[in-house]
């Protein structure tokens, strides 16, 4: 058995769940007013702005990457489906376990499927969210199954995968969008940089974006430290397509914030007009510059730099509309406690943790699928080959 050694990350992660635990005692000892800087005036904060709303878009690569291999039949992609599930598997699961941070009484997290509320925003979402995660763990099993051996119950589900990547895509598009909506019905409080009659289609596509990103981290993250990457050719493709995503975003963002003149607020200065700036440089003009260029869009690095450029970038919009956006009709400034970052700390590092541990004992990266390009690029030298031998 191979033996456990600390390294310097190891040390920061176990650091940073210590403090996650104490958070969660004091959080559930001593209730929301002393853990949180969260008011009546401004009741959402860090764990809805990051751990719900950043966290739903960060695992968007599930339903994104399903789609294109299963539905749409692009079987080249197929390497990437098992650890973009995996994602957001661990994304939706960590949403929830926030949102017992969040909630005031937490054991309550049940109540919307039982006490229908059509009308409301938030029961789409929570039933959306809860079937979602179902689904995601259905697709996850086989890797389960696998290594288990399990081989009829992965017949079983290999048999129902289109049903489930279909169900998949459809809640993952109605709840993605409806995060959105959510803040259709505060116009005169989120900021005219931030609110606009187009937020849920803004939500949608800046989270196909993000999941396209997600993937192409998660790859350069895996062959750093765990030796298992995706073939570049797939990951130049994705690279194609995130940068037609972030030039479609784009159009959307600045004719609305032209048409609402919006755009002219940034004159003003102000918190509110920093950040706006930070967002558009750092999720749309840089990551749209540097893969224009077939050279940085063709290497390991170039890609990896626009990857992480764009899930900061749109990580920001997210925390903007949830918090920076809010501030000024609430006549506050949030920041959070300790222990609400140590939480958020916590969950992210458990996270990064348990993707580490399942691609370490699990079939997550599958070698005999992980190159059909490289032998579609060999399949003309074999013929030569053969010919030659002729």
């Amino acid at each position: 058995m191979a033996t456990f050694r600390w390294t310097f990350w190891k040390v920061v992660l176990a650091f940073v769940l210590l403090a996650g635990a104490v958070a969660t005692v004091l959080r559930f000892s001593e209730g929301l007013g002393a853990t949180t800087n969260l008011s009546d005036a401004f009741p959402w904060g860090l764990w809805i702005g990051f751990d719900v709303m950043c966290g739903v878009m960060l695992a968007a690569g599930g339903f994104t990457l399903t789609a294109t291999v299963y539905i749409f039949n692009l079987k080249k992609f197929k390497p990437i489906v098992r650890p973009t599930v995996l994602t957001a598997f661990l994304g939706y699961l960590l949403v929830v376990i926030a949102l017992l941070f969040d909630l005031g009484r937490g054991y309550r997290i049940w109540h919307p499927l039982v006490m229908w509320n059509p009308r409301s925003v938030m029961f789409e979402v929570a039933w959306c969210v809860t079937l979602y995660t179902m689904v995601l763990a259905l697709e996850f099993a086989p890797i389960i199954f696998e290594r288990l051996r399990l081989e009829k119950l992965l017949r079983i589900q290999r048999a129902i995968s289109i049903p489930l990547v279909i169900a998949g895509v459809m809640l993952s598009t109605l709840h993605q969008s409806s995060l959105g909506s959510l803040y259709l019905i505060v116009p005169g409080k989120l900021h005219p940089f931030w609110y606009t009659p187009l937020l849920p289609l803004l939500f949608f596509v800046s989270a196909i974006c993000v999941g396209l990103a997600m993937t192409i981290f998660e790859s350069s993250m895996s062959a750093r430290h765990f030796g298992k990457q995706l073939e570049m050719p797939l990951l130049i493709r994705l690279g194609r397509a995130l940068l037609v995503g972030l030039i479609v975003y784009s159009v959307l963002r600045f004719q609305d914030v032209f048409d609402r003149g919006a755009l002219k607020l940034i004159t003003r200065g102000g918190w509110e007009s920093g950040l706006f700036l930070l967002e558009i440089a750092m999720g749309l003009v840089a990551p749209i510059v540097l893969l224009i260029f077939p050279k940085v869009r063709e290497s390991s690095g170039g890609l990896y730099i626009s990857s992480v450029l764009v899930v900061l970038g749109f990580v920001t919009n997210r925390m903007n509309v949830a918090i920076t956006g809010m501030e000024a009709s609430a006549g506050v400034h949030y920041f959070p406690k300790w222990t609400e970052l140590a939480v958020t700390a916590s969950i992210i590092g458990a996270g990064f943790g348990i993707f580490a541990a399942a691609v370490k004992y699990l079939p997550i990266f599958v070698a005999e699928e992980a190159h059909p390009a490289s032998a579609e690029r060999r399949e003309p030298e074999l013929a030569v080959l053969s010919h030659a031998r002729l």
